[in-house]
């Protein structure tokens, strides 16, 4: 479920906030919404490599956080950070340790870079040892439908991109993660003198993933 939502959650801020064209989209039912998929075949094939790629971390409870980085090609700054931090039951009661590492993939589409990028957590909370209490799939789908409309409404209050934009996926996981050979280094790409807002939260019987966006106010970029 998680990975499934990251796949839609990356698709429709690519949508919305213009990172591809419109009409490489396509409208599917999903979470009780109409969302958007792209139909470019060279973004397709990277995020589901990505994806299955994620899936095998998440079944190792190696996932830590998953952040959507836009940046401008004519400026080269972060305009918008888009993370979505994931919390894993801890049956030893611990938490993984290590040193941090960073990863990368790239893509085939020239107006676009791709980013992997995982990372330790030092941060540890006894919520996390508490058991979750079982969900219906109706349950959960209901909570990314909320976070999906926040997404879809972002357009309302993040400022208007005003150059052509690429996009970067970090992935933080613990040490103990195995890592594609393919991937190379790459940096957390943070923004200096940002505005950060909080989106909804979900949770599954394993899993819990908070959201949040944060992003360069329009007042300070060079126009």
């Amino acid at each position: 479920i998680v990975s499934e939502f990251f796949f839609t959650a990356i698709n429709s801020i690519l949508y919305q906030r213009g990172i591809y064209q419109p009409e490489t989209f396509k409208r599917e039912s999903k979470y009780g919404l109409t969302v958007l998929t792209t139909t470019d075949d060279g973004l397709l094939s990277y995020l589901s490599s990505v994806m299955s790629q994620m899936e095998s971390w998440l079944t190792n409870d190696d996932v830590q956080r998953l952040v959507v980085v836009v940046t401008g090609l004519d400026s080269g700054e972060t305009l918008e950070r888009w993370q979505f931090n994931v919390s894993v039951e801890e049956c030893s009661g611990g938490s993984k340790g290590g040193a941090e590492v960073s990863v990368m993939q790239s893509g085939n589409d020239e107006n676009v870079s791709y980013n992997v990028m995982k990372k330790n957590s030092s941060s540890s909370s006894s919520s996390t040892n508490k058991k979750r209490a079982s969900k219906t799939v109706r349950q959960v789908h209901d909570e990314i439908q909320a976070i999906i409309r926040q997404i879809t409404a972002s357009v309302t209050f993040l400022p208007l991109l005003n150059e052509p934009c690429s996009f970067d996926l970090l992935i933080y996981t613990s040490k103990a993660a195995v890592v594609p050979k393919k991937w190379e280094d790459s940096d957390p790409r943070y923004i200096m003198n940002s505005q950060e807002v909080k989106l909804r939260s979900f949770t599954t019987s394993f899993h819990q993933v908070d959201s949040m966006v944060t992003y360069k106010e329009a007042d300070e970029w060079e126009l």
